[in-house]
């Protein structure tokens, strides 16, 4: 189990490059992959969204690109044409304005046409130490993932232990409820017609309130869904919305229950495993 919260972080230096790269990542329905780079590189985007995609399924992700060139391959191009029309127009002015005062390379350098300045950049020079730093850092990722997920993991199990044992609480409290339902047709009788009960009416109503009432069926469904629960949570993977789902339908299982008990003790433990299984619901929301 790994959570869907966690960060992972890796660092390179050289005697041309410093680079560092940041993965975080927050709780989401769906792979949303967030990458931040130096322009430069942008066209490694692509690659770093995909190297994501196949070792997250679920969450917000973004990724951080620094990078910071110690050593620059610079190529500079002075353009002549450009050169000679602004030192040409440069003259004509001080004739014009009838200066002493000669043109200069300072003059020049004003404009910034005249000398232009370019990165010599090659883009697979970039991509080994992006590639290596994402490994790494996705390393450290998954393992403060996995560290989350297993304290996670423990605190459903805890949750699911209290389910499991209010489940047996009511359990215990099912044939006293057949029994009442019972007694209670038995006495309505008796207080209407008398010593006249016609017994095959009485038992018609009692089975009809039984097939109403009864939550066995509800106990036995509730009981496989904890079971599938229970062994869902030592499975490897993304197990996130599938154990939702299973949470979903023991949900409707004790909404069940709750909605058929007149018996205090059940609606007591029905409020319990509505608690565990909310906490464990709110778990789950951080699970991928």
């Amino acid at each position: 189990m790994k959570s869907m919260t966690g960060f992972g972080y890796a660092d390179f230096h050289s005697s041309a490059l410093q680079a560092s790269l940041e993965i975080k990542s927050y709780n989401n329905r769906y792979l949303d992959v967030s990458v931040v780079l130096p322009g430069f590189v942008a066209p490694l985007e692509p690659e770093i969204r995909a190297f994501v995609a196949q070792r997250v399924s679920r969450g917000r992700v973004e990724v951080t690109l620094r990078l910071r060139e110690l050593q620059l391959n610079l190529r500079i191009h002075i353009d002549e044409a450009t050169v000679g029309a602004y030192g040409s127009a440069l003259e004509r002015l001080r004739e014009v304005a009838g200066l002493d005062e000669p043109v200069t390379i300072d003059h020049l350098l004003r404009f910034e046409e005249v000398v232009q300045v370019e990165k010599e950049r090659r883009i697979d020079d970039y991509r080994t130490v992006v590639h290596e730093l994402l490994q790494t850092a996705l390393v450290d990722f998954d393992a403060r993932r996995v560290r989350e997920g297993d304290a996670t993991q423990r605190d459903i199990r805890r949750q699911l232990e209290r389910l499991t044992a209010a489940l047996e609480v009511v359990a215990g409290y099912a044939p006293q409820m057949e029994e009442g339902l019972r007694r209670t047709v038995q006495s309505r009788f008796s207080e209407v017609l008398g010593d006249e009960v016609d017994t095959a009416r009485v038992y018609a109503e009692t089975a009809s309130l039984l097939v109403k009432y009864s939550i066995n069926e509800e106990l036995a469904r509730m009981g496989a869904h904890l079971e599938s629960l229970d062994a869902a949570l030592s499975e490897s993977g993304a197990l996130g919305k599938r154990l939702d789902f299973v949470c979903q339908e023991i949900n409707r299982e004790i909404n069940t229950i709750g909605s058929k008990s007149f018996v205090l003790d059940i609606s007591r433990q029905v409020v319990e495993m509505k608690d565990a299984l909310e906490n464990i619901r709110e778990q789950l929301r951080n699970v991928e």
